[in-house]
């Protein structure tokens, strides 16, 4: 137990003089606020879009090691975060029916220099807050 001890201390280390708060908000301004081919319920949206200002809030956090042939090979940070409106402007008239304004959960990878290596996004697709494209059926645009 020591050692996941002392992986979280490293952790904590590494990520003191970033501000974890801000890297979900500044992965969602570097794509302009889109999500670009997702996946969901057996549908493909070309796009989705958020129409409304985000919050974003840290709810899981993880490190590991990629490991080869036993040995280390790189190392990697998981954030999880809840994507929710920011409702803070007083703006409640995209509220939906039952009240929620979480939009959806973003998943960030990072490597030991702390750059994006991968992304997940779970985004609920009836939100109020997003725009979401279909993509166009392919056999009818002939």
């Amino acid at each position: 137990m020591e050692s996941l001890s002392n992986n979280w201390d490293e952790l904590a280390k590494i990520l003191e003089p970033i501000h974890i708060s801000l890297l979900a908000p500044q992965h969602l301004e570097s794509c302009n606020y889109k999500i670009r081919g997702y996946w969901d319920s057996n549908k493909f949206y070309e796009e989705i879009a958020f129409i409304h200002p985000i919050c974003a809030e840290l709810i899981a956090r993880s490190i590991g090691t990629n490991i080869i042939n036993n040995h280390p090979t790189s190392h990697w940070i998981k954030l999880k975060f809840l994507l929710k409106a920011d409702l803070s402007n007083g703006d409640n008239n995209l509220v939906s029916d039952d009240g929620d304004d979480e939009i959806g959960e973003l998943t960030l990878i990072l490597d030991a220099n702390l750059k994006v290596i991968d992304e997940n996004w779970l985004i609920d697709i009836e939100s109020p807050f997003l725009v979401a494209k279909i993509q166009p059926d392919l056999q009818h645009s002939a």
